[in-house]
């Protein structure tokens, strides 16, 4: 059987959706993101999972992620996340409706391909990534990560999307922190990369080696020493406080993409042919795990 690949009109309907709310999904606005949490849960009943909420209070408001499992029976489980929210006023397209849209398309692609792995997905879609809540408890996957950190000897490893939506094929496109990396990873923005610490780096590994698989899109690996700086620029980092294995797929945020948390973040800027490859290269740990 043929296994069935992501479709770039699904992820182009899922970005275009959240793109278009107003007003923007930032953690003020709390009537839109209650409207991401509906669009998403109906989103996962389609493709014949149930979903459940995880609600906290952060200034004096209640947020949720949204969760949902495949093969909720077995017990060990990888977890892959995304968040919802957005920073300030602005769209959001890559930052982070590109990862919405990558991980519903995986939802998708799992439940219709019938994947049977000797473990199980746990799928949340979380709120409050962004300022001023970053790098508090207060952040949805900091709640997740502690509701989990008791049953951590059966967690495979958290992968996060943060921002796959961005590509460039003009020279010169990518910047890196230090001139040393730009020696040893491309100079054209048109690339996927798998960002981790050294700790984990058994787990980051495999990640890396399956999406590499894939030969439609370009991508690489990073292992940075500590958890400090760009290491830690999402979700994922709140799994390391609990020492789970986790890792980032990103497409270098500001160091490529111009409208990073600007107004210009929008549904045009994107490219979906190269989302969609982002997809069918992890999907491809679960053939090989």
């Amino acid at each position: 059987m043929q296994l069935k690949k992501a479709q770039q009109k699904r992820l182009y309907q899922d970005v275009l959706f959240l793109t278009e709310l107003r007003p923007f999904r930032n953690y003020q606005n709390l009537d839109s993101l209650n409207r991401v949490v509906d669009y998403i849960s109906n989103e996962i009943e389609v493709c014949g999972l149930s979903y459940s909420y995880q609600s906290w209070i952060a200034d004096d408001n209640e947020y949720r992620n949204v969760l949902c499992s495949y093969q909720p029976e077995k017990e060990k489980r990888l977890i892959m996340g995304a968040h919802y929210d957005v920073c300030g006023d602005q769209p959001g397209a890559d930052d982070n409706a590109s990862s919405v849209a990558g991980l519903l398309e995986t939802i998708r692609l799992v439940t219709e391909n019938k994947y049977d792995m000797d473990y199980g997905i746990d799928f949340v879609f979380y709120c409050l990534e962004e300022p001023p809540f970053f790098n508090t408890s207060s952040m949805g996957s900091y709640v997740h990560a502690k509701s989990i950190a008791s049953n951590k000897e059966n967690i495979i490893g958290m992968i996060c999307y943060e921002m796959i939506g961005y590509f460039s094929d003009e020279a010169f496109s990518q910047d890196y922190p230090s001139p040393f990396l730009s020696m040893i990873y491309p100079t054209t923005g048109n690339f996927i990369m798998t960002v981790g610490i050294e700790k984990y780096k058994d787990f980051n590994q495999k990640v890396f080696n399956c999406m590499k698989r894939n030969k439609n899109i370009d991508v690489f690996n990073i292992d940075f020493p500590t958890s400090d700086s760009l290491a830690g620029m999402s979700d994922h980092l709140n799994y390391w406080k609990f020492d789970i294995p986790a890792l980032m797929i990103n497409d270098t945020s500001f160091l490529r993409n111009p409208h990073y948390h600007e107004i210009t973040d929008d549904i045009e800027t994107l490219n979906f042919e190269k989302m969609s490859e982002v997809v069918n290269g992890i999907v491809n740990y679960f053939i090989s795990n």
